[in-house]
């Protein structure tokens, strides 16, 4: 009982986290004025040139998959949610990516911040056609090893072929932008 309450507070201070997140994201802030356009870039830019960090989750059947498995790639991880309004709007043209470039090299992996059986049915209905890895602690740590500082959803990271982290920003993405970013590195 004591577990299961403790697991629904984390739960909701994630979802508080990233609707604080998104709301930085779409109105900016701090004390120099950031801008909406400027401040997310800001927030993110001591990743840009790393080397992608390691982890391991599950998918969802419950196998674990690291991300070296996808080494050589252009790898664009997107953290989400399915209580995540903007997350969901982007899935779409997530699968329009990874339908046109994924034969190039890209490669396009969902990291859910839920528990992988609160996902399976999501991700099937809407016919997600790249990997989706899921579980909610162990995604948090991850996101904020990418430059999540905010937890904020939905976050996207881009990795080049060789393992550099090209790109990272809160908030939700376009294919026009994300076409300008990948194609690139492709």
């Amino acid at each position: 009982m004591k577990r299961g309450l403790l697991t629904l507070a984390g739960i909701a201070v994630v979802a508080v986290s990233a609707s604080a997140g998104y709301y930085l994201y779409r109105h900016g802030s701090g004390p120099r004025g950031d801008t909406p356009a400027s401040a997310p870039a800001a927030r993110t830019a001591h990743v840009i040139g790393m080397s992608r960090p390691e982890f391991s989750l599950p998918d969802l059947s419950g196998r674990r998959h690291s991300i070296d498995e996808w080494d050589g790639r252009v790898v664009a991880l997107n953290f989400w949610a399915t209580w995540c309004p903007p997350c969901l709007k982007e899935i779409p043209q997530l699968i329009s990516l990874q339908s046109e470039y994924g034969d190039r090299g890209l490669q396009i992996i969902g990291i859910a911040l839920q528990k992988p059986a609160a996902v399976a049915d999501f991700a099937r209905e809407h016919g997600m056609n790249y990997p989706v890895l899921a579980g909610e602690g162990a995604v948090v740590r991850v996101a904020e090893d990418y430059g999540n500082t905010i937890g904020a959803l939905p976050y996207t990271v881009v990795i080049d072929r060789r393992g550099r982290i090209a790109y990272a920003r809160p908030g939700p993405v376009t294919v026009e932008k994300m076409k300008k970013i990948i194609r690139p590195l492709l």
